[in-house]
């Protein structure tokens, strides 16, 4: 009888293996193949047409000391980062909260909100955002509209960031989903309690409303710095990192050298200084986390 159960198990062992395959050889192909390689490679001379040649520390030393760019473009992705991330969750928090309504219609208005998260990261919308705010685009024809001075959006070392950002903001549609659900969830004798209480609408939000939805901003916080400091389409279509590198991003400077100057090893290297820095930022989040986010459990994330 025990040796029956033996095999049997081995049976469905092995079945399980074969439903798994198709992910499996996708996965060691595809991610951690590359993954390793990239490392690797962040550590060698490699132009794709030659064998990789190690250099040990050499890119990492002149990706710091020497490459001016890097620092120019570190500086922007942490400002792009700054600009998008909480101006991204306080537009979707602000949108939940006026969506969180029953009225006639009100699932029409959600999903027009959510559509221009449907193109994230579309190089068709990137290219209407640079149709749109063009000189002689629709935006500064609103202006003249108006007898107001025009703008260069994109020629303007100091607006054509600002620009992109706006258009990282507009997609805001998933954040806000997120939000909408953690508002759905709020208990409403919390509320009837602080009414009962004499509580307003602000302390209501600031007390209760806030605190309860902590996780949820704590969630997107997170996957909306990991998706800034990764950007590289807006900025790539719109200004192609211009005017005067004002929005020459991380992952700009990691296309160019990768796939214009072809020095992929180099290329590596950015690639993993990002990929810490995510890791960082990421790690100092969940240090926070402890002090302002609430979990109704009492536990931690």
């Amino acid at each position: 009888m025990e040796k029956v159960k033996v095999k049997r198990w081995r049976k469905r062992d092995c079945m399980g293996l074969v439903y798994v395959a198709p992910w499996l050889a996708g996965f060691l192909l595809l991610q951690l193949y590359p993954f390793l390689a990239s490392l690797y490679y962040s550590f060698c001379q490699y132009n794709v047409m030659a064998s990789p040649e190690w250099v040990g520390l050499k890119n990492y030393i002149t990706l710091f000391t020497v490459d001016t760019d890097f620092k120019k473009s570190f500086m922007v992705t942490l400002v792009y980062t700054l600009y998008t991330v909480p101006g991204k969750l306080i537009m979707s928090l602000l949108v939940a909260l006026l969506l969180n309504k029953n009225m006639k219609g009100i699932n029409l208005i959600r999903t027009v909100f959510y559509i221009p998260s449907l193109f994230g990261g579309s190089v068709a919308v990137a290219l209407l955002w640079k149709l749109m705010f063009m000189d002689d685009g629709v935006i500064n024809a609103v202006l003249g509209f108006l007898h107001l001075p025009a703008i260069q959006w994109l020629g303007n070392p100091g607006v054509a960031l600002k620009t992109i950002c706006m258009l990282e903001i507009w997609q805001f549609g998933s954040s806000m989903v997120m939000f909408l659900a953690a508002l759905k969830q709020v208990p409403a004798s919390l509320y009837e309690a602080a009414q009962i209480d004499g509580a307003d609408k602000w302390k209501c939000f600031f007390r209760i409303t806030l605190p309860q939805i902590t996780p949820i901003i704590f969630f997107n916080m997170i996957m909306q710095t990991i998706n800034a400091l990764q950007a590289y389409t807006s900025a790539a279509v719109i200004t192609n990192g211009g005017p005067v590198k004002a929005t020459y991003l991380l992952g700009i400077k990691l296309y160019k050298e990768a796939f214009q100057n072809y020095k992929m090893g180099y290329a590596s290297t950015i690639s993993w200084v990002i990929f810490a820095v995510i890791m960082a930022v990421t790690l100092l989040l969940f240090k926070s986390s402890s002090g302002w986010v609430y979990y109704e459990d009492g536990g931690e994330f």
